[in-house]
């Protein structure tokens, strides 16, 4: 693919004013499918989880899953919106190859939630108000597998797969109104929304939210205007990015991208963009509909949604706290620094590392192995912090350190091991043979033979100069791959200095 030509990003922030919007897609946890009583699940085999409504098969009827109407209402709620005293159901039509029923099952003007508003915190601790329009209720399609092609598309591909167990799946779409003001911190921003969407659905229990499995994704639109103008110019939207990441970097690009376009007297095309991780850019998918194109029209074969008001007070009373109430509360509780706080809050593990705590470990140790080692790893791989491991795994593995069944080092081995999907810490630890060498028997074979070889130690230490055990101690630690208990090993060095 030929890479478009972009801007310095400064540059074009210099000639334009970026204005944001996002749609996020949630898919729910409900143990069925938004109009049917198919499981929803995830990860079994192609077509399986299926009823015939999700293949639209002729006389099948949809039922409205009344928990999927509760979760909406409760994140609908914990956006800062209104709910609908009533709302309807509507027919999205448009060719759908993942729906077999060719339209899919929507919200249109009369969505379950309307006109909130969500907090979010950038790196600096800035916050920001993101103005939400509508969350409105709706059902999945299916998922496509292109077969044949080199990147995986359907352009160059040989022949499409569809596998239909995702299409019906409860979806809250959550759809902003335009953002104005981000300037530089347009990118930034985008995935500082994401994941506060991502932390409000955890902490509401109804969303898995592995957004590496799409139970999360945005669409990032994005459109540039020249400095004083006030007429909006015509957006794009980069489609079905799944990580925070990816959002910071599609939003970035296509100002870059647009950017450059405009400066040499072009004209932005209203379209859907698809976002590329490997390259890290974007390209045209197809030209956008509006919504008269999508020929909306009330679904005939469901009633209105009426939900009670005791039903929505009963539902905002068990919200949980705001996010930015519960990361000061959690900032005081854990006793860190404002600086060790935004590793974490700007790292997208806070939930990981509460989780991690809630577990057993201190919160500093959490804190370290997430935005430490497991930072690392996940940057190296490309991948979410937050998708690499479990936090009850995390804190496993800590106990076999503060029990002294592990060094920091060999903690980072098993670490690896987790990430490569070998198992638990106690099983890595035993297939790999990693635990550490306590037996005094052992380590004084291994001290012997280090002294064998620097016989001048002992007669140094005699003499009060007791550091020289540390050439001892690395000998020892070499000779056992790291398996030994240092600390143990210099207690025995220093007992037979003293003999």
């Amino acid at each position: 693919m030929m890479a478009a030509k972009i801007m310095d990003f400064d540059k074009a922030l210099e000639l334009f004013e970026p204005v944001l919007g996002f749609e996020v897609h949630v898919e729910l946890n409900t143990k069925t499918k938004m109009f049917s009583d198919a499981p929803n699940s995830f990860g079994r085999e192609p077509n399986t989880d299926l009823a015939p409504v999700d293949l639209g098969l002729p006389g099948s009827m949809p039922v409205v899953n009344e928990q999927a109407v509760r979760y909406s209402i409760s994140l609908g709620l914990a956006l800062g919106c209104s709910i609908a005293e009533s709302c309807r159901f509507a027919r999205k039509n448009y060719f759908y190859p993942d729906l077999g029923k060719n339209y899919q099952i929507s919200q249109y003007d009369e969505p379950i939630a309307y006109e909130g508003q969500v907090e979010v915190e950038l790196e600096d601790g800035t916050l920001v108000q993101v103005p939400i329009e509508r969350a409105h209720m709706e059902e999945d399609a299916g998922k496509l597998t292109h077969v044949g092609g080199a990147a995986g598309r359907i352009q160059g591909a040989e022949y499409s797969l569809v596998d239909y167990n995702r299409a019906g799946v409860p979806l809250v779409e959550i759809v902003t109104k335009p953002i104005f003001g981000a300037e530089h911190n347009a990118p930034q921003l985008g995935a500082a929304y994401v994941r506060t969407i991502r932390d409000i659905v955890r902490s509401l229990d109804i969303s898995d939210a592995r957004m590496e499995r799409g139970n999360i994704r945005c669409d990032a639109n994005v459109s540039l205007r020249p400095r004083g103008q006030e007429k909006l110019g015509t957006r794009t939207e980069t489609k079905n990015v799944n990580s925070m990441r990816s959002v910071e970097r599609a939003v970035r690009y296509e100002i870059q991208r647009q950017a450059a376009i405009l400066a040499d007297g072009g004209t932005i095309t209203q379209e859907t963009r698809h976002w590329h991780e490997d390259t890290g850019v974007t390209s045209p998918g197809r030209p956008k509909s509006d919504a008269d194109d999508y020929r909306y029209f009330p679904e005939p074969d469901l009633l209105p949604v009426v939900p009670s008001r005791e039903l929505v007070e009963q539902l905002r009373a068990a919200l949980p706290e705001p996010p930015a109430a519960r990361r000061r509360r959690l900032k005081t509780e854990w006793g860190f620094t404002d600086l060790e706080f935004q590793d974490v809050a700007n790292g997208g593990v806070l939930v990981e590392v509460e989780q991690t705590i809630a577990a057993g470990t201190t919160p500093a140790a959490a804190r370290k192995w997430w935005t430490g080692e497991i930072a690392r790893l996940a940057n190296e791989a490309g991948r979410e912090t937050s998708d690499l491991v479990e936090p009850a795994s995390v804190a496993e593995l800590q106990t076999l350190v503060d029990a002294g069944t592990l060094t920091d080092k060999l903690a980072r081995q098993v670490l690896e091991g987790m990430v490569a999907g070998e198992g638990s810490p106690q099983e890595i630890v035993d297939a790999r043979g990693l635990a550490v060498v306590s037996d005094d028997g052992a380590l004084i074979a291994a001290i012997d033979e280090a002294l064998k070889a620097q016989p001048d130690v002992l007669a140094k230490i005699k003499d009060g100069k007791v550091q020289a055990a540390g050439a001892i101690i690395g000998a020892v630690m070499k000779a056992m791959r790291g398996q030994a208990d240092a600390a143990r090993v210099r207690e025995l060095i220093l007992e037979r200095a003293a003999q």
